[in-house]
C-alpha cells in the first residue's frame, strides 16, 4: 500500500472502514456493511467539504442569519417557505426501501466529524469558518429530505417571463424571446387571467429561495443550465463494448458542485459523482451497469393568481366561495440580534410569494417538488445498485425531481434512454402561463411512468440527449404534456452529427466530443457574409478575420472572439430591432416613444447573460420580411461595430486577438461574496483561482456560458466517460478539485487540466486503486457518550 496513513475513531461504526485516496483526490471507500459505508461517506464528505455542506444546509433550512447576520433574514424566510412540510413517514417511503437508513448513516458520519471540529478546532476547523467566525452545526437526517431549494426548477420563471412579455410587448416579441416545442404550439391566455395584475417582481421571493445569495449572476437565469449525455452500442465502438458519456452543466463553483467517490460494501460497488451533501452516487457505474443523466425539463410548477377579498386579503376566491390562507409562524435566529418572528402564508396550492392587497390579488407557487419523495437527487439511492437494465428502469419509476433523461449501458451490450420525473397532469390547459387560483386550473394527479416514452437498443447504435425536445411524434400531449419549454436543440444536433458520422469510438473520442467547440450559430450566420464587400475599414477587417474560419470557438482563435462579440452584443440585438420596429411604431405615440419601447422590448427578448442563444430565432430573424433589403448593410454595420468593440478589448491587431483572452474561467469561493457583504476588504487568497482561458460558449457541446464581462459562469465542471465492462478504462474530470478545504492538495489540483479539456482515469478495480493510492485513511469504531446534538 502506497502513501501516508491517517486514522480516526468514529462513533457509530460496527467495523473498520478503509478510505484510499488516489492521486486525483478520489476517495475509494471499502466497508463491511452499507450502514458503515454510508456513515464513512458522510464522515469523509465532511472531512473534505464541511463548509460547503454547512452552507448547503443553512441556506436550505433558512439558517443563514444565525451565523451571517440580519442581511440574510429575507433569504431565510424565502427558503422556509419552500421546505417540505408534509408527513416524514410518507416522505421516506416515497424513495423506496433503505433510503431513510442510508440518510441516517450518512448524517451520523457528518455529525461525527462536526464533533471532532468542536473538540479540536485548531486541528480540524477549516479556514472558511475562521474567516466568517462561526462553527459548523450538527445535522438531523431529515434535513436531507426537507430541503428542496437546491435543485433545478421548471417552469415558473418561463411562465412569468412569458406573461410579462405578452402584456408589455405582444405576441411577436414573445415568439422571438422563446421558441416553444413542438414547433407551432399556440399560446392561449387562460380564461380569467388578468396579465395587468402580475407585478414585475412577483418572483422575488421565489428567486431568493432558489438562488444562492453569493451567486455571480445579477439575476437568476430563465433557463437553468443543461447537460449532455449519450450511449454508444458495441457496434459503434472500437472495443466492441458500450460507452456511456455524461457531462452535466451547472454553475461553476469553488469548490466543485459535485464530488466523485467510490463506495464498496457487500452487494454494492458503485463509483461516480453525486451531490456532496447527499449519500450515494447519481452518475456513474456499479460494475454491471453505467448510468448518466441530463435535465428532462418537466413543467413541475405553476404560478397561481388569486382574487382576494377586499376586506380580507388573507381570503381568496375558490370555487363558489372563499378560502382562507393558512399561516405558519416561526422565529429566525439572527447573529448578534434578537430572533425575527416571521409569518408565512400558504394557499391550498403552495406558498404565497407576493401579495397586492391594493389590487385584491395574491400569488402562490404550486411545485411538484414540494411533495413526498421529491428532494432533488435523493432518489438516486433507488437505482445506484441496479445491476440490469430492467432493474434500473423499474427503480426510476420512483424518481421525482428534477426531471431527468436517464441513459444506461450494460455489460451485455444493452443501451437505453428512460426519462424519469413526476409529471403533473393538466387537463384543458398547458402550463405555459400563470393561471387563476379559483379552482378552474387544477392538476389531475401525475402521469404514470409508462406514459413517458423510452428507447432501448436503438437501430442507429447510439442515442443522445441534451435537454432538447426529444418526445416522439404523438407523445404526451392533450392533458399529458411534459412541457413546452425545452432547450434549443443546438448541442444535441452537434452531438448527433458527430455520433452518426462514424464507428470506432473510444473513451478518448468521447472526451473530445464533450469538449467540442463547433459553433452551429456560426455555421448559420457566416454563409451570409460570403458575397458581401465591406467599404468601411472596420467592416472590411471583420470580413477578413471571419472568412476562412472553421467556426470553432477555440480559446486561441481571434475569429472566435470577434464572432462571439458580434453575435451576442451586436448582431442579435440589431436583428431584434428590425423585427420589432413595426410593433414599436404601432404601439407608440411618436419617434421618441417608439425608440424607448423598442429598446425595452429588445432587452426583454434578448437572452440573459450566461443563457444560451437559440439559432432557430436567428433563422427567423435573418429571413424575416422586416430585414429584406436591409440584411447586407445590417450585417456589415454590426460587424464593424463588433470590430471596434474587440479592438477596445484586445487591441488593434487582429493577429493578437484570442477568444480565451476574453473568455476565462475565474472561480470565486462563496466566502469572498459573504465577506464583501460584511464590508470586509481583505479576502483570503484561496477565495479566488487564477483566471484561465476557455473555449466554447453556451451554444457549444463543450458548454461555457458567460456573463457580460465574458467570465465563464457555467458549464461541465464534472465529466465522465464509462468504458462499460473494462471499467478501469473509464475517464473523468471534476473541477477544480475533489476537496473543498483550501488546505488540501486536492483543492484546485484538477483546475488547469479541466480548463484545457483534460481527463483522468476513473480507476475501479482494487488492484488499480492501490496502484494509484497516495493517502490511506482508516476509520475505526469508537465508543461514544450521549450528547445533546440531534
Amino acid at each position: 500500500m502506497k502513501g501516508e496513513a491517517t486514522a480516526f475513531a468514529v462513533p457509530g461504526l460496527a467495523e473498520p472502514v478503509e478510505i484510499l485516496i488516489d492521486r486525483w483526490g478520489v476517495p475509494h471507500l471499502y466497508a463491511g456493511s452499507r450502514a458503515d459505508l454510508f456513515l464513512a461517506q458522510g464522515f469523509n464528505a465532511a472531512r473534505e467539504r464541511l463548509f460547503q455542506l454547512d452552507l448547503w444546509r443553512r441556506r436550505g433550512l433558512g439558517l443563514l442569519s444565525e451565523v451571517l447576520g440580519a442581511h440574510y433574514v429575507e433569504h431565510d424566510r424565502a427558503a422556509r417557505l419552500f421546505l417540505y412540510r408534509g408527513d416524514m413517514a410518507e416522505e421516506w417511503a416515497a424513495y423506496g426501501p433503505g433510503t431513510q437508513e442510508m440518510a441516517r448513516s450518512f448524517v451520523a458520519g457528518v455529525n461525527a466529524y462536526v464533533t471532532l471540529v468542536h473538540e479540536e478546532p485548531s486541528r480540524f476547523l477549516s479556514p472558511e469558518f475562521a474567516a466568517l467566525d462561526y462553527a459548523p452545526a450538527h445535522w438531523h437526517h431529515s434535513d436531507l429530505a426537507r430541503i428542496r431549494t437546491h435543485g433545478l426548477f421548471y417552469n415558473v420563471r418561463q411562465e412569468v417571463a412569458r406573461a410579462l412579455t405578452l402584456r408589455d410587448f405582444g405576441p411577436r416579441a414573445e415568439e422571438l424571446r422563446k421558441v416553444r416545442d413542438p414547433l407551432g404550439h399556440q399560446l392561449t391566455v387562460p380564461e380569467g387571467l388578468d396579465l395587468d395584475v402580475v407585478p414585475e417582481d412577483v418572483l422575488r421571493v421565489y428567486d431568493l429561495a432558489t438562488t444562492p445569495p453569493w451567486s455571480p449572476r445579477a439575476q437568476p437565469s430563465h433557463s437553468p443550465d443543461g447537460s449532455n449525455n449519450w450511449v454508444l452500442a458495441p457496434s459503434r465502438t472500437a472495443t466492441g463494448r458500450p460507452l456511456l458519456a455524461n457531462d452535466p452543466h451547472r454553475a461553476l463553483t469553488l469548490p466543485s458542485l459535485r464530488a466523485v467517490a467510490h463506495l464498496s460494501a457487500p452487494g454494492l460497488d458503485v463509483i461516480g459523482a453525486g451531490e456532496p451533501a447527499l449519500p450515494g452516487i447519481s452518475i456513474g457505474h456499479n460494475g454491471h451497469l453505467a448510468f448518466g443523466l441530463t435535465i428532462f425539463p418537466v413543467d413541475q410548477e405553476d404560478l397561481y393568481v388569486y382574487r382576494t377579498a377586499p376586506q380580507d386579503p388573507r381570503a381568496y376566491a375558490y370555487g363558489d366561495g372563499w378560502e382562507r390562507m393558512t399561516c405558519v409562524a416561526e422565529e429566525i435566529p439572527v447573529r448578534d440580534a434578537e430572533p425575527v418572528r416571521t409569518e408565512m402564508w400558504f394557499t391550498r396550492h403552495g406558498p404565497v410569494i407576493r401579495e397586492r392587497p391594493e389590487l385584491d390579488a395574491a400569488f402562490a407557487v404550486r411545485a411538484a417538488w414540494l411533495g413526498p419523495g421529491m428532494a432533488p437527487y435523493l432518489g438516486s439511492a433507488g437505482y445506484m445498485d441496479a445491476t440490469t437494465p430492467d432493474a434500473f428502469t423499474r427503480a426510476l419509476r420512483r424518481w421525482g425531481a428534477p426531471g431527468e433523461n436517464q441513459v444506461y449501458a450494460a455489460t451485455d451490450g444493452t443501451v437505453g434512454w428512460c426519462p424519469a420525473a413526476r409529471v403533473p397532469r393538466r387537463r384543458g390547459w398547458d402550463g405555459t402561463l400563470p393561471v387563476p387560483g379559483d379552482g378552474a386550473y387544477e392538476w389531475d394527479g401525475f402521469l404514470d411512468a409508462d406514459e413517458l416514452p423510452s428507447t432501448r437498443d436503438p437501430a442507429a447504435g447510439w442515442l443522445a440527449t441534451a435537454n432538447q425536445y426529444n418526445l416522439p411524434p404523438g407523445s404526451p400531449h392533450g392533458g399529458r404534456q411534459v412541457t413546452h419549454d425545452w432547450y434549443a436543440p443546438t448541442r444535441y444536433e452537434r452531438c448527433a452529427e458527430a455520433l452518426a458520422a462514424r464507428d470506432g469510438w473510444s473513451a478518448e473520442d468521447c472526451v473530445r466530443l464533450q469538449t467540442d467547440y463547433a459553433s452551429l450559430p456560426a455555421r448559420l450566420v457566416l454563409p451570409r457574409l460570403a458575397d458581401l464587400r465591406g467599404e468601411e475599414p472596420r467592416a472590411r477587417t471583420g470580413l477578413e478575420v471571419l472568412r476562412g474560419w472553421d467556426g470553432r470557438l477555440a480559446a486561441d482563435s481571434g475569429a472566435a472572439a470577434l464572432f462571439e462579440v458580434w453575435y451576442r452584443r451586436h448582431l442579435r440585438p440589431a436583428l431584434l430591432r428590425e423585427a420589432l420596429r413595426p410593433a414599436a411604431v404601432s404601439a407608440s405615440t411618436g419617434p421618441q416613444d417608439a425608440a424607448r419601447w423598442l429598446e425595452a422590448a429588445v432587452r426583454r427578448v434578448a437572452p440573459a447573460d450566461g443563457e444560451a442563444m437559440d439559432p432557430r430565432v436567428d433563422q427567423r430573424l435573418l429571413d424575416a420580411p422586416e430585414t429584406e433589403g436591409r440584411l447586407g448593410p445590417l450585417l456589415l454595420d454590426t460587424l464593424g461595430e463588433a470590430v471596434a468593440d474587440v479592438t477596445a478589448l484586445l487591441g488593434p491587431d487582429p493577429a493578437c486577438w484570442a477568444w480565451g483572452a476574453l473568455h476565462r474561467a475565474a472561480l470565486v469561493h462563496p466566502v469572498a461574496g459573504l465577506l464583501a457583504r460584511q464590508g470586509t476588504e481583505a479576502v483570503p487568497d484561496w477565495c479566488r483561482l487564477d483566471a484561465l482561458p476557455r473555449g466554447g460558449s453556451a451554444e457549444t457541446v463543450g458548454a461555457a456560458g458567460y456573463l457580460a464581462d465574458f467570465a465563464q459562469s457555467d458549464g461541465a465542471s464534472f465529466r465522465m466517460v464509462v468504458d462499460v465492462g473494462e471499467w478501469d478504462g473509464s475517464l473523468a474530470m471534476n473541477s477544480p478539485g475533489q476537496s473543498g478545504d483550501p488546505r488540501s492538495a486536492h483543492y484546485a489540483d484538477l483546475y488547469p487540466a479541466w480548463a484545457f479539456d483534460g481527463a483522468f482515469p476513473l480507476v475501479y478495480s482494487r488492484s488499480r486503486v492501490e496502484e494509484e493510492t497516495t493517502h490511506r485513511i482508516v476509520l475505526s469504531p469508537a465508543r461514544v457518550t450521549p450528547s445533546s446534538h440531534r
